[in-house]
């Protein structure tokens, strides 16, 4: 028998790339509506814990510790709204009827896999960055969106991927608005722990790289809603019984009395469950960009979130609310801006958008 030969149809060809392309430029859309929700997510849960029983906790007279103040408030801001989540999360995995899902991916290998990166992006980087942002407002959230920067090094150290020429100057880019955002400290900007506040973004955003390198594996081989519901049922979980407890008793204080008020106040918990919400949203259409674009362009896209995190605060908090101390400097969003830019550059050659536009003409 003669070999077969299979002709190549450049119609058939062209559709699959335009429907590759199309698949992309979905993906990349729902990767930067993640980015925007994150702003409200941010909004929402401060707007929370300015609220009802808050304000007394936060207040002179609470009784609290400095570092209860600090860090078991924080914590337990993080696991109220982890928590919602978690329920937001359930609830509409039971209405697809997709819980059954749930309780066997959770028992693979890829479900260890999304337990082990929500610890590590749930109740450390959350935490952390619910402290930063009560010390240091929403200067904070350009430097959490650092996060695309730490996973490309991260990344290249960890599973050895390419780390080239132009994505070096996207992560210079990165760090260098940062720098600029660090500098509204000197003329006292953010106040008294601005620089300290600055700190524990930069370490979300150490917390939120390794999880984004770590949920790759994850994403690839489990549906994203199922994914996200494994993310947030853990981290609410650990935050709640684990980080929180923890605190509290190094502080002194009873922190499950605490947790019932978070949870029961009717003035905060409204807030909460829209952060919830808004953090489940977020965080599902983060994982569902990046298995449509690519994990690097998803999570670059997810962090146009250094923008839209501030502007949500300012609107919310400041124009809305009328709270104080949310406007930000022109430096600072010169370089929410910039740091934008920097994430593109890292995750694409901004030179093939124009060979994509040529070859759709």
């Amino acid at each position: 028998m003669g070999e077969a030969t299979v002709a190549t149809n450049p119609a058939a060809v062209a559709a699959k790339h335009k429907l590759a392309s199309s698949f992309k430029r979905k993906g990349i859309l729902i990767a930067l509506f993640s980015g925007f929700l994150y702003g409200f997510y941010t909004a929402f849960m401060t707007l929370g814990m300015s609220k009802g029983v808050w304000l007394e906790w936060y207040g002179e007279n609470s009784g609290l510790s400095a570092f209860a103040v600090m860090y078991l408030l924080g914590a337990l801001g993080a696991a109220t709204t982890d928590t919602c989540s978690a329920v937001w999360a359930l609830s509409i995995a039971g209405l697809k009827g997709k819980l059954a899902d749930f309780g066997r991916c959770i028992k693979t290998k890829p479900g260890m896999v999304m337990v082990a990166a929500a610890i590590i992006g749930g109740p450390l980087a959350s935490t952390a960055y619910v402290v930063g942002l009560q010390m240091a407002g929403s200067l904070v959230v350009p430097i959490a969106a650092l996060c695309p920067a730490v996973g490309a090094i991260l990344g290249r150290f960890l599973f050895k991927q390419e780390l080239n020429a132009r994505m070096l100057l996207g992560i210079a880019i990165c760090f260098g608005a940062s720098f600029m955002i660090g500098s509204t400290s000197l003329d006292g900007a953010g106040g008294p722990n601005m620089m300290l506040g600055l700190f524990f973004g930069f370490l979300a955003a150490v917390c939120w790289g390794i999880e984004g390198c770590v949920c790759g594996y994850g994403t690839s081989l489990i549906d994203p809603e199922i994914g996200i519901t494994i993310r947030q049922v853990t981290a609410g979980i650990s935050n709640l019984f684990i980080l929180v407890p923890l605190f509290g008793m190094i502080a002194h204080v009873d922190a499950f009395g605490m947790a019932v008020q978070s949870f029961t106040d009717p003035d905060a918990i409204i807030w909460f469950v829209l952060a919830g919400l808004s953090a489940y949203l977020t965080f599902m259409y983060w994982y569902k960009g990046n298995g449509m674009c690519g994990a690097a362009l998803g999570m670059s896209c997810n962090g146009t979130f250094s923008f839209w995190g501030p502007f949500c605060c300012w609107i919310i908090l400041g124009v809305t609310m009328g709270m104080e101390g949310w406007e930000m400097p022109a430096i600072a969003w010169a370089a929410a801006v910039i740091m934008v830019i920097g994430i593109f550059i890292i995750a694409m050659n901004p030179m093939d958008l124009f060979k994509n536009n040529e070859e759709a003409a």
